[in-house]
């Protein structure tokens, strides 16, 4: 039984190295189930001092290892360059680029049997999934999608990925002690999907990988092996 790929989208401020670096337990935990490929979002967040990102969307509070090139996949201030969940806004920059990105490494680098997305990126692999179901994205090829901390985008130029039920299985992980994305913004996008699978846990905002949800996984991951 081969090891099913899936392709790891960061968080806001994160990058494929310190995504990699914060789900190292996840990778443990699943390691005869999956491989994990992580990918860096194109657009480079400003580095600003830790009090003043302290109270925005921040998937990883600047650190002194390997944040040193902190990457997002959109920003909902055009402005500014940065990026709230909480952000309402018309239109939002750098999306096309992050679309591209990810078209480039799956030629390169796939086929991947899955999309797995941590806050920011887990809001993106929804919009990845509406791409892919309305045979826009051909090259994609996702069987499933796992969504940590989704939400849905409160760009208007994002409500089309919206618009229908997307028939992709989906595990949706979100903390019930979440203070960035709170479970009632997770909750918002369960809607979105078909036939939403759920895993609540009691922590705060990060991928659980205890040998608890251990079992959730696999379940889910079973049916495509």
């Amino acid at each position: 039984m081969g090891l099913l790929r899936i392709l790891c989208i960061h968080g806001y401020r994160q990058n494929s190295s310190t995504f990699r670096e914060k789900t190292g337990a996840l990778r443990k935990l699943l390691k005869k189930n999956v491989e994990l490929v992580y990918l860096s979002a194109p657009l480079r967040v400003q580095q600003e001092g830790k009090e003043e990102v302290s109270d925005k969307e921040i998937d990883s509070v600047p650190g002194p290892i390997g944040d040193e090139d902190p990457r997002g996949w959109w920003f909902s201030d055009i402005q500014a360059h940065s990026f709230s969940a909480q952000q309402q806004c018309e239109e939002s920059l750098g999306l096309d680029e992050s679309m591209a990105t990810v078209r480039e490494f799956i030629k390169v680098q796939g086929p991947f049997d899955g999309v797995l997305g941590f806050s920011q990126g887990a809001a993106f692999v929804a919009m990845l999934c509406s791409l892919q179901e309305h045979n826009l994205e051909p090259d994609f090829g996702f069987r499933f999608a796992v969504l940590v901390a989704g939400f849905c985008s409160m760009c208007k130029e994002h409500q089309k990925f919206y618009s229908a039920p997307l028939q992709i299985p989906s595990l949706h992980v979100f903390g019930l002690e979440d203070k960035v994305i709170p479970d009632n913004m997770s909750r918002e996008l369960l809607p979105v999907f078909q036939d939403p699978q759920v895993l609540i846990h009691p922590g705060g905002h990060f991928v659980p990988a205890a040998s608890a949800h251990r079992q959730t996984y696999q379940d889910f991951f079973k049916r495509f092996q």
